[in-house]
């Protein structure tokens, strides 16, 4: 059979292009198409080449390079600052690259499809581990209700051309997730990178080097103003090396390496169908991905520190939100699938720091 052509919505982000490179990797190549050993075709754009919230540009795109699968993994992503400044912008921009992906698969006749999701669809307070059939049993995070509720809306969209038109489009619902490719701007990145960026520049302070703090900003973005007096202020020895965190600690959450969800998605998409369907139902079809573990912030804190090499003391602001109390997922359904992760925290951190450094 001929090798599959994929398309890879969202390459550059950090989930996309650790699709791409487990799509290229050797042991995991087209099991689908009957040639274990072929490389498969990878389809991208970028979005100056394409604007996914465009339906017509999306239909365009569909006709010409008619692809075989799709991995949607293109979304506007961002941490509880961005998500509770500006719900607007998260749920208009989700809600049409999915509607609009999903259905132009549908008109060019693609069969089989992934929908990448998250774990912040489970209600505020649901039961943990959160397991699939908690979904729409209770209220949302306040602080991300509008991404919540695109990324529903993106699993519905896939149960109801299943049900409707027969095809084979599947849903992930990965935790928390970090590793190479992050988002290490502060202003809108998630916990992980937000704390290595953190604590990287504490470091610094610590150490008085304040070019490389300049050098940092230069590389990764603003400094917001509250933490930049505070490095200078340790920089130029008027403080003890501190530095000051969002919330109370408390909060337990999970983490994946994400080239464990890249794995985990392949595996997905390339079940056959029988299994897939004996593991899940038309109407609650989507599948966690996860560790199982969680751990508190103020312990992932103190491990990113050890990590980086902080000594310093580590503070906690409780004026700031925290999000949901606890987040943590049942694994269960993809251990019954066979697909595990395999890449532990204090060496996917360490990972994640050599690729923030090497950025």
């Amino acid at each position: 059979m001929p090798e599959p052509r994929i398309y890879v919505a969202g390459h550059r982000g950090m989930v996309g292009s650790a699709i791409v490179r487990q799509l290229c990797n050797p042991p995991t190549r087209s099991p689908a198409a009957g040639n274990p050993g072929a490389a498969p075709e990878i389809l991208t754009r970028s979005h100056a080449e394409l604007d996914l919230t465009n339906q017509s540009a999306v239909d365009a795109f569909f006709a010409k390079e008619r692809p075989d699968q799709v991995y949607l993994a293109a979304a506007k992503v961002g941490g509880i600052h961005a998500n509770n400044s500006y719900p607007a912008e998260f749920i208009y921009q989700n809600l049409m690259i999915e509607a609009n992906i999903i259905h132009a698969a549908y008109t060019h006749g693609v069969q089989k499809l992934l929908f990448l999701g998250s774990s912040c669809i489970y209600p505020r307070l649901a039961p943990q581990p959160l397991a699939e059939d908690a979904l729409l049993t209770g209220t949302l995070e306040p602080t991300n209700e509008a991404y919540a509720i695109a990324k529903i809306a993106g699993i519905k969209l896939c149960e109801s051309y299943n049900r409707q038109y027969g095809t084979d489009y599947r849903s992930v619902m990965p935790t928390n997730l970090y590793g190479p490719g992050d988002n290490y701007d502060l202003q809108n990145s998630h916990v992980i990178p937000a704390m290595i960026r953190k604590l990287h520049l504490a470091r610094l302070a610590a150490e008085h080097d304040w070019p490389a703090i300049e050098d940092d900003e230069a590389r990764h973005g603003a400094i917001p103003e509250d933490l930049r007096r505070q490095l200078h202020d340790t920089c130029t020895g008027q403080l003890d090396p501190h530095l000051t965190l969002w919330g109370t600690g408390t909060p337990r959450r999970e983490f994946l390496y994400v080239d464990d969800m890249a794995a985990a998605s392949v595996h997905v998409m390339n079940l056959d169908p029988a299994t897939y369907a004996a593991h899940t139902q038309p109407m609650l079809s989507h599948i966690n991905v996860g560790t199982g573990e969680d751990i508190t912030i103020r312990e992932l804190a103190t491990t990113i520190a050890s990590v980086i090499g902080y000594r310093g003391r580590i503070d906690f602001d409780a004026s700031k939100p925290d999000g949901t109390p606890r987040k943590l997922m049942d694994v269960s359904r993809l251990h019954a699938l066979g697909c595990r992760a395999t890449v532990g925290l204090a060496e996917g951190l360490a990972r994640a720091y050599a690729d923030f450094r090497a950025a």
